[in-house]
């Protein structure tokens, strides 16, 4: 069965980032019928902090980092801190060699206070994954604290939006088009 992995880079619970990497997973899972499951940086835990190659990780982390790296597709979800993404999201990612992500389809999102920060998709997230030579979708996903109700996402405008880069998932896996497509 396809597998979706969603690794929010938040490191607080609960979490508007990891309820979009959760909300969007769901909505893809459910229109192709795919597995998921979701992480954020707790689930990776502290060994993250004193790591510098992988086998340095504890179990859980190279489980985690293992998982990010045999998903069918990868939802990335990240807060915006400083204008960035936070640097043990970061180094995370670091960790994986970049022949390992590469052509993997990858929907990209992000959160933040206020649409100041919109832009860090596109020049942050983009060109990160677009090191790796993976494939981001083209509609990536950015959401403000206004988008949010009790950290569930509420904003209609927001939902459209999600629902696009939900749709272009199904150009990488075109056997599972058609599984929720009557909604449409």
């Amino acid at each position: 069965m396809t597998r979706i992995v969603g690794i929010a880079g938040s490191f607080s619970r609960p979490s508007k980032t990891t309820s979009l990497v959760r909300h969007v997973a769901g909505l893809v899972s459910d229109r192709y019928g795919f597995e998921s499951v979701i992480y954020d940086m707790v689930d990776v835990g502290p060994s993250l902090g004193t790591a510098l190659w992988r086998k340095q990780l504890d179990q859980n982390a190279r489980h985690i980092l293992q998982e990010i790296v045999d998903a069918d597709i990868l939802i990335i979800g990240a807060p915006t801190y400083k204008g960035s993404y936070p640097g043990r999201f970061k180094h995370l990612i670091d960790l994986i060699d970049p022949d390992e992500l590469k052509s993997k389809p990858i929907l990209i999102t992000a959160t933040g206070g206020g649409d100041r920060h919109a832009l860090m998709v596109e020049h942050q997230l983009r060109p990160l994954f677009g090191f790796f030579m993976a494939h981001t979708l083209p509609t990536a996903v950015y959401a403000s604290d206004r988008d949010f109700t009790d950290f569930a996402v509420f904003s209609e405008q927001l939902e459209r939006r999600i629902r696009e880069a939900v749709h272009e998932v199904g150009a990488f896996f075109p056997q599972a088009v058609g599984v929720d497509a009557a909604a449409e």
